[in-house]
């Protein structure tokens, strides 16, 4: 990244002995969209406020749009924020929410209301503008608390668990919503979120935190299909781990149960029998011999799940359970628990997990 239009180095955050957010690095290109993934405790929403100026760092510094704004008041740095917690004014009407900090800027009148007008359209409650917030919806509310932080045309959009205290439908439409917004108006946004399907879904990438550091940063793609630690594998998606004996570190061999599977490459920094824990998708597995799957394992069905459309299915090998789920076809009975099985996968798909 050439010139990153929020750049943030090596920033660390301490509350008297304990360090909350250690060695943090993230650039960020101007109009990216930029999640921040990772369970409670973790540090995320910690960054964000350092972003947002409400904390400053113990270390490090923050710059934007090349300025140095580690020391800047929050007023100072042209930055909207939006809250877990919609704090909107309830003795304000949606349209005097939205103008609210125009109207602390000094703009006219005139101007504030043609920008609420705006914002209103952008968010699709024109109607709403003479309502006061009690009367409104959680995921109406959240809109108008995402209007009040774009109406001043701010340099960083800067989101923490917005949508945390909506219910799962209201919360799929809205993160749509937000994303769409923030494309047409190009505005470089930072989304907290512990939501892996949440930061799936609408990030240009993600910065997956575990104890106040980047685990790893990359597009959801990467993210998802090549984590680089056990952590990211397991807090990312669905995850099968299987543990296997190296039998020949050299040519990738590796003994799963009673059975060889190789490897795609050398196992780096491993010998003959070291343990391994070893990861499979459930995607990246079939029941049965399949063409295109390499590599396959022995073991016994031990649940049966029917889903509609799905059939989930758990496989007992040796000690380890591996799901996989396979489509429902009204002419194929699914199988019965206590049948043998075999699975089949690509020894490519399989991860190694450090």
């Amino acid at each position: 990244m050439a010139d990153p239009f929020l750049s943030i180095q090596h920033v660390r955050k301490s509350f008297g002995a304990t360090t909350v957010v250690e060695d943090f690095n993230l650039d960020v290109e101007r109009g990216e969209f930029v999640s921040f993934l990772g369970p409670s405790g973790c540090g995320k929403t910690t960054v964000l406020r350092m972003v947002a100026g409400f904390e400053e760092p113990s270390a490090g510094k923050i710059v934007v749009g090349g300025k140095d704004i580690t020391t800047l008041k929050p007023n100072q740095r042209n930055v909207g924020m939006v809250f877990q917690a919609y704090a909107l004014f309830p003795n304000l009407t949606v349209a005097q929410n939205i103008g609210f900090g125009l109207k602390v800027a000094g703009m006219s009148k005139a101007d504030i209301d043609a920008r609420v007008a705006e914002m209103l359209g952008i968010i699709k409650l024109p109607q709403m503008a003479d309502r006061y917030p009690y009367q409104l919806s959680g995921g109406q509310q959240q809109r108008i608390a995402l209007a009040r932080a774009i109406a001043p045309k701010p340099k960083l959009l800067l989101l923490d668990e917005p949508l945390s205290a909506l219910d799962a439908k209201v919360r799929v439409s809205l993160r749509e919503e937000i994303r769409s917004i923030q494309k047409k108006l190009g505005i470089t946004t930072i989304f907290v979120t512990h939501d892996q399907e949440e930061a799936l879904s609408i990030s240009d990438r993600i910065a997956v935190m575990y104890g106040g550091k980047a685990e790893q940063v990359g597009t959801p793609f990467e993210i998802y299909n090549r984590p680089a630690t056990k952590f990211v594998a397991n807090f990312v998606g669905t995850l099968n781990v299987l543990e296997g004996t190296v039998t020949d570190a050299a040519s990738g061999k590796v003994r799963v149960n009673s059975e060889e599977v190789l490897l795609k490459g050398k196992l780096n920094g491993s010998k003959s029998g070291d343990t391994l824990s070893l990861a499979l998708r459930p995607e990246a597995i079939s029941l049965g011999r399949q063409p295109g799957r390499d590599s396959s394992l022995s073991g016994e069905i031990s649940e049966v799940h029917f889903l509609g459309s799905v059939i989930r299915v758990r496989v007992g090998i040796g000690g380890n359970t591996v799901s996989l789920d396979t489509f429902n076809s009204p002419a194929t009975p699914p199988p019965a628990v206590g049948e043998k099985a075999e699975i089949s996968f690509s020894s490519s798909d399989m991860l190694v997990l450090h």
